[in-house]
């Protein structure tokens, strides 16, 4: 049975959850023309994987803190993926992190995880969400796109000074009305 919970101290065990790898199939392409973005897809001959090093976190900081929350997707009491957000500056919640395992994508919970930061981001009086991907993480910026979210902006320095330095920070934004 699957369940999507906040993180709360009875819950502390099954964090933090392991990052996993997920599919490269291609990138998301912006384009600006001075007014509006709009996107297409490149997708690569030869899809590839790609995972990243754990996250580093104090997940207690989370506990009982009106500026942030996690949320988890837990199946037969075991956390298959999670959800971290937080109060952003600009009164928009920005979703830290967004992660469910291999073995459970494709089955709504990342909709699932989604539609829980929505409910507290309006619970907690904000605007609306923002987050940040990658281009070459064209599956999430998919899923993004589907669920209303809109491409607000690039940043090409982001990852210039490390491992990722050919790939582009792609900002997304969904606005509550």
């Amino acid at each position: 049975m699957e369940l999507v919970v906040p993180f709360t101290a009875q819950t502390r065990t099954l964090l933090p959850h392991a990052q996993e790898p997920f599919p490269i199939i291609g990138r998301l392409v912006p384009q600006y023309d001075g007014k509006n973005w709009s996107t297409f897809e490149q997708l690569l001959k030869e899809p590839c994987q790609k995972i990243y090093p754990d996250d580093i976190y104090d997940q207690d900081t989370y506990l009982e803190n009106p500026d942030q929350i996690i949320f988890l997707a837990l199946w037969d009491a075991c956390c298959v993926g999670d959800i971290r957000v937080r109060r952003n500056w600009n009164q928009l919640a920005f979703i830290e992190n967004l992660a469910v395992d291999q073995s459970f994508r494709g089955h709504g919970l990342g909709t699932r995880l989604m539609d829980a930061a929505v409910g507290w981001a309006k619970g907690s009086g904000l605007c609306g969400i923002c987050l940040e991907t990658q281009d070459w993480n064209l599956l999430a910026c998919r899923f993004y796109m589907k669920y209303g979210f809109r491409l607000g902006g690039i940043d090409q320095m982001l990852y210039s000074a490390g491992p990722y330095a050919k790939e582009t920070a792609l900002y997304f934004y969904l606005l509550f009305s």
